[in-house]
């Protein structure tokens, strides 16, 4: 007797507890399916939508342009390093002018010295045809070799402009999105007619979002900015390096020597010593 009447209890509770569980759990998901980022932009205006536009347009290209930077500067390097150490392995100019003839200028440093070259043997053999040739074979030669530094300057700089920008706007899009979206739910919840805190909790959440948004897209921008700034400044400078050794092997025929020349004593008439930086000068060359 008492084991039926325990059945059918078991049996009246489960018949309402079916309902009531059922209704709990596609509330759950209803929630879960009316919150969240899609559900932001879904909602969201055109001014919203736009935003979220121009921050994945953002992201791309940053995105695309740090990987594309990246791997031109490891070429770049690579490339550089080799034709250096064939540079200074060859035995004349015109050895290193016919590499540069057979596998090209595909670097900075080799663009510098077949340009150099090519200046050097034209004013000797030409002379001043033309206005910007007027001056001397090394003047027409240092114009030549800072108009390539320059070119090369802006090529390595191309790009950074954009990630600049990104680095620095896209916090501020992703911040005003999140006031856009903040006011027109306040605007919603206002309109309701009840106010709970799930009502306020999720709209303003999702605004929230495009903040973090704003932050995703900006921080590699930024990171990418400022590697691939110190990366150009220390390869420019081994190109301004390079540039001023050259220069002294076009004009002088020798390369750069860093020692200075060291005076000698040398005997007087009178059998004693003095020191002559004329005499020491010329006994070293």
């Amino acid at each position: 007797m008492m084991q039926e009447l325990f059945q059918s209890v078991w049996v009246s509770l489960a018949q309402v507890a079916g309902p009531v569980a059922d209704q709990a759990a596609a509330s759950v998901v209803a929630a879960e399916e009316a919150t969240g980022v899609l559900h932001f932009i879904q909602q969201s205006d055109v001014v919203g939508k736009t935003l979220f536009v121009i921050l994945a347009l953002m992201s791309v290209a940053s995105w695309y342009l740090i990987i594309v930077k990246g791997v031109l500067s490891f070429r770049l390097k690579r490339r550089s390093q080799a034709f250096m150490r064939d540079f200074w392995s060859a035995s004349s100019l015109e050895q290193v002018e016919n590499e540069i003839s057979t596998h090209g200028a595909r670097d900075p440093f080799s663009h510098l010295a077949s340009h150099a070259i090519h200046a050097q043997k034209h004013h000797v053999k030409y002379g001043a045809m033309r206005l910007e040739e007027k001056g001397s074979t090394d003047a027409f030669v240092s114009r030549i070799m800072r108009k390539v530094m320059d070119e090369e300057t802006a090529k390595l700089e191309n790009g950074l402009t954009l990630l600049a920008s990104v680095g620095s706007t896209a916090p501020f899009v992703g911040l005003f999105g999140t006031v856009w979206g903040v006011y027109h739910a306040l605007i919603n919840i206002g309109l309701s007619d009840g106010v709970t805190l799930n009502k306020i909790a999720g709209p303003v959440g999702e605004a929230l979002v495009m903040t973090g948004l704003g932050l995703a897209v900006a921080i590699p921008a930024v990171l990418a900015y400022n590697a691939f700034v110190r990366t150009n400044r220390v390869y420019l400078s081994q190109l301004d390096a390079f540039a001023h050794d050259l220069f002294t092997f076009l004009t002088t025929g020798q390369p750069v020597q860093d020692n200075q020349p060291v005076l000698r004593r040398v005997p007087t008439s009178g059998g004693g010593t003095a020191s002559s930086s004329a005499a020491a000068t010329k006994r070293e060359h």
